[in-house]
């Protein structure tokens, strides 16, 4: 309830610079940054603050000497997809995860346009709803209304999402790889952690990151897909991916129902 009130108030505060002029800065790795990211991760921290530490896409210069003794922690990527925010197309999301020793146990993922949000945890399984009104009444009734991702029907045609703005060489030869095996296949490209989420709903039956990603990015989908019953695993050790790691890069990974 607390990551899901989270992530809405979060999305608010997107949408409120989403609809007018705003000005875009650079990180020091070239990465966009806008005062949506600034302001959805003061309003993210300001709810989740008192709870358990975070490590968020905003704040992560905490040393892993502090971070390594977390066995429970927030991991918050306050806007998902900063270029498609840049670009106004509605494919960014606001990610909030639960990590327990290294493992998802909880994720939120929610897209501020169209109030579409996804959530699965270790006891509930994973849901797919619609954000109607912020208020407190109706976020307990989201969760009652919400469609079970358990039980999907998978495409007719093998379908493939991959990055609108991420694609490498690998994600392309596996493109063409699948396209031999499978014959006719369909392709999908979609911004930030939509990608995940689209195969917890069973509208892809693979998404293949053949290509750099951080924790923030994907924990909260992770956990999405994971309770609804597909897999995140390393693209090269087929393990399951682990979070709070030294270092936060994600290794390349491939999620499949």
């Amino acid at each position: 309830m607390l990551a899901i009130k989270a992530a809405i108030r979060g999305g608010e505060a997107i949408m409120e610079i989403y609809e007018k002029d705003f000005s875009v800065d650079f990180k020091k790795d070239n990465s966009p940054l806008t005062e949506a990211d600034r302001s959805a991760d003061k309003v993210i921290h300001a709810i989740l603050s008192d709870t358990y530490p975070i490590i968020s896409e905003e704040s992560k210069t905490l040393p892993y000497d502090i971070r390594k003794d977390w066995n429970q922690c927030w991991l918050v990527d306050p806007l998902d997809g900063t270029k498609e925010f840049i670009k106004r197309n509605g494919e960014f999301t606001v990610n909030i995860a639960f990590i327990e020793d290294g493992i998802p146990k909880l994720g939120v993922v929610y897209l501020p346009v169209t109030k579409v949000i996804y959530f699965g945890s270790e006891e509930s399984g994973s849901f797919i709803s619609t954000v109607l009104s912020p208020n407190e009444k109706d976020i307990s009734d989201l969760i009652e209304s919400s469609i079970s991702l358990k039980d999907v029907t998978l495409p007719k045609v093998y379908t493939i999402v991959a990055s609108r703005s991420h694609m490498s060489p690998e994600t392309e030869l596996f493109i063409s790889e699948s396209r031999e095996k499978y014959g006719e296949i369909n392709l999908i490209s979609k911004g930030s952690s939509i990608k995940l989420c689209l195969v917890a709903e069973g509208k892809a039956n693979v998404y293949p990151r053949i290509a750099p990603t951080m924790e923030w990015d994907t924990a909260a989908a992770h956990a999405v897909a994971k309770y609804a019953g597909c897999k995140v695993l390393n693209y090269t050790t087929g393990k399951e991916l682990v979070y709070n790691k030294e270092n936060l890069l994600n290794p390349y990974f491939i999620v499949t129902r």
